[in-house]
């Protein structure tokens, strides 16, 4: 299994989110503003393969989902092996919420169920084939079509494993993308290569992705444009990469000998623990197309005027920006996750600072207001808040626990602190399986429920 980035990139990579109104069950953030890491975030293993793993280890003949945009769906996937090295699988998506009222409008069920099956926009079909050219490199084309508009989603992914880090080639027509507004924007052809080094707890790691879209980006199913386009999501091509380093500082991590012959429900939750970990970097944004208009840092302030080292060239569409970063996280977990009940209690509290030159400037400003015996301005005491960013996770029976992610804003103008981007779920880990866990989870912002498999992930 490779070796996950989760921790370590925060709120600094657009990295996949998962999400229920796509049958593969995943969207992409708006390049340049990332989302908040957590039980959303997509999972490496695809949609089709976690449905099939249901249906054949834990006994689920169907999958179910939730979202504003589809509704209540159930899920079921069809595998066909056709060698060691190649195998596709046949997915296929039932609208029962829409069903129900087909039926509501319907005066006699007994005689028009049958014909109401047969309409197309209740269905919708994917074929997923996966090619394992060697050990080393997968290669997976992805195909959904969807009845109720006569759409499709086409997908070629191609990952190869280098001895320290990993290559990701993908092509996606149309790319289904986020905002930070939980909008879904449609782009008719998206291309990323991504190159990133292993994860390690500590030490530099490096990460470059070159990205392409074209065509002129659309609300998601076809929605009236209400909101302006995202300008990284505009025709161009753009270059990202970031440097960063990471230290690991254990304060407290137990001794005490663990239960003897009794495996724990997840070994990566069987010590507890407190430490710490931070991390520092710099990351560089090259834009060249209609996407560099507004080529700006991941978070900006005009009262403080701050944009890092930023050039924009209007004449040749092209623009520049570095900055540096940085994140402080904590993490505390009482039990072994071993005992029925009350053995784990987990909390993760997380500090990002994504933009250093706004944060320095910032902090000059202040120090300069204490200098001079005045008053500190909101705005500018915002500026130097860092976002924070909090997971809780309790047992409650067995390989059952509870857990919450939520980021924390801190709005000093109305004296206010309030949860953003909350996510609530329900864990069942696969003890068998050292660590892998089915997670249903629900977001009350974007009304999106799922159950997932993930595996080797804390």
């Amino acid at each position: 299994m490779k070796k996950l980035r989760w921790a370590m990139e925060g709120d600094f990579w657009e990295l996949d989110v998962s999400t229920p109104r796509t049958l593969d069950g995943t969207a992409r953030p708006v390049p340049a503003n990332p989302l908040p890491l957590g039980l959303s975030r997509g999972t490496t293993i695809s949609r089709p393969k976690q449905i099939d793993f249901f249906q054949r280890f834990m006994f689920l003949p169907f999958i179910p989902s939730f979202s504003a945009q589809s509704n209540f769906t159930l899920q079921r996937v069809l595998t066909i092996p056709f060698s060691e090295n190649w195998f596709a699988t046949l997915l296929g998506q039932f609208n029962v919420s829409n069903f129900a009222q087909l039926v509501k409008k319907t005066e006699d069920f007994k005689s028009t169920w049958m014909q109401t099956l047969r309409d197309k926009s209740l269905y919708a079909l994917g074929f997923s084939s996966e090619f394992l050219l060697t050990c080393d490199d997968t290669l997976l084309v992805n195909i959904d079509g969807y009845g109720h508009n006569s759409s499709s989603r086409k997908k070629a992914v191609f990952h190869h494993q280098f001895p320290n880090h990993n290559l990701t080639v993908e092509a996606v027509w149309p790319g289904l993308f986020v905002d930070e507004s939980s909008n879904y924007w449609d782009v008719p052809f998206s291309m990323a290569v991504d190159l990133a080094s292993l994860a390690s707890d500590s030490g530099l790691s490096y990460h470059f992705t070159m990205h392409h879209n074209a065509g002129s980006p659309n609300q998601f199913e076809g929605h009236e444009n209400a909101f302006a386009v995202p300008a990284p999501l505009l025709p161009g091509l753009s270059f990202k990469s970031a440097f960063s380093y990471k230290k690991n500082i254990n304060f407290w991590r137990s001794t005490a000998q663990k239960l003897k012959m009794v495996q724990p429900y997840d070994i990566f939750l069987s010590n507890p623990h407190v430490s710490a970990s931070g991390i520092i970097g710099a990351a560089v944004t090259t834009s060249v197309g209609d996407n560099s208009v507004k080529l700006k840092p991941q978070v900006e302030d005009d009262s403080i005027g701050v944009r890092g080292f930023h050039l924009h060239a209007p004449s040749i569409k092209s623009a520049f920006l570095a900055d540096i970063f940085a994140s402080v996280a904590l993490t505390a977990q009482h039990g072994t996750f071993q005992r029925l009940f009350s053995d784990l209690t987990r909390f993760h509290a997380r500090l990002d600072f994504p933009s250093g030159s706004k944060f320095l400037s910032g902090a000059t400003r202040l120090a300069q207001d204490f200098i001079n015996s005045q008053q500190p301005n909101l705005e500018t005491v915002q500026a130097v808040c860092p976002k924070a960013f909090v997971s809780v996770q309790q047992q409650i029976a067995g390989p059952f626990s509870f857990r919450v992610d939520s980021g924390v804003e801190l709005d000093l103008k109305n004296r206010d602190i309030r949860a953003n981007d909350s996510v609530f779920a329900i864990e069942y880990a696969l003890q068998v399986l050292g660590s892998a866990k089915a997670v249903a989870w629900y977001s009350p912002k974007q009304k999106e429920f799922m159950i997932e498999l993930r595996f080797f992930e804390t």
